[in-house]
């Protein structure tokens, strides 16, 4: 069956806007031009956008969407299984999140008692799922399967307490590295501050610090456009003076 842009968008409910803007980057060519000039889209191109549905869903950047379902060696089968897996995995949290919440009424409605840690580890599994939905293939090759696990658990494992303080402290983080850039100087005291800050900020998550690693991940934050556009989002090369600063910091020679 084939599909006028108009038909194509309110079947994926999307606008017809987005439809020319994929063509326009190449991500979703329409089938054919008729004759009167109109794009047409076919069962391969409705296939497609499919697919882009799916990674926009789980938060892929349309760049990396692009470069994988252009790539000669995109294997559908394979890629809608991984979106199955990635559906349940979201499930499964979207479950521990409502159990969370009946748990929670029948505690206020006296039908029984909720520990205070019981009413926080919905938002931590979030959190862990968030940061592996993001990062978590880069992550898991740079340090290894182990490592992170390893990770994921100690965050799960957080008191509600320490919940708090790191969650603060990344807050921290942010306004003390925001501050040292105006500075411009990342041996300065600010942006050693940020620094030291951000070295606590990781000992959260995990089992042993080193300068080693630390700086590892600070080059990761300029070379990982994600992580760049996290520390940038205020400032534009605020991740550069961030990986300057550890460098400084943990007395690593670029």
């Amino acid at each position: 069956m084939e599909y006028t842009i108009q038909r194509l968008s309110r079947l994926a409910r999307i606008s017809t806007r987005t439809l020319r803007y994929y063509d326009e980057i190449g991500i979703l060519k329409p089938a054919r031009i008729n004759s009167s000039g109109y794009r047409v889209y076919g069962k391969n191109e409705v296939d497609r956008l499919q697919q882009i549905l799916f990674y926009r869903e789980l938060g892929v950047s349309l760049k990396s969407i692009k470069d994988i379902v252009t790539s000669p060696s995109f294997d559908g089968i394979k890629v809608l299984k991984e979106h199955y897996e990635k559906l349940l995995e979201k499930r499964g949290q979207l479950d521990l999140l409502i159990s969370n919440v009946e748990k929670t009424i029948a505690s206020k409605e006296g039908r029984t008692v909720m520990m205070d840690k019981e009413k926080f580890e919905g938002f931590k599994q979030k959190l862990v799922d968030d940061n592996e939905k993001m990062y978590g293939e880069e992550i898991r090759e740079k340090y290894g399967n182990e490592a992170v696990n390893r990770s994921n658990t100690k965050v799960k494992g957080m008191s509600q307490e320490q919940f708090d303080e790191v969650t603060e402290l990344g807050n921290e983080v942010m306004e003390t590295l925001q501050a040292a850039f105006e500075t411009g100087d990342p041996g300065g005291e600010l942006a050693q501050k940020a620094a030291d800050l951000h070295r606590k900020w990781l000992s959260f998550y995990w089992d042993n610090y080193t300068k080693e690693a630390h700086a590892g991940v600070a080059q990761m934050y300029v070379d990982d456009e994600r992580f760049t556009a996290y520390y940038d989002k205020k400032q534009p090369g605020m991740a550069v003076f961030l990986r300057d600063a550890v460098f400084i910091y943990t007395g690593t020679k670029r």
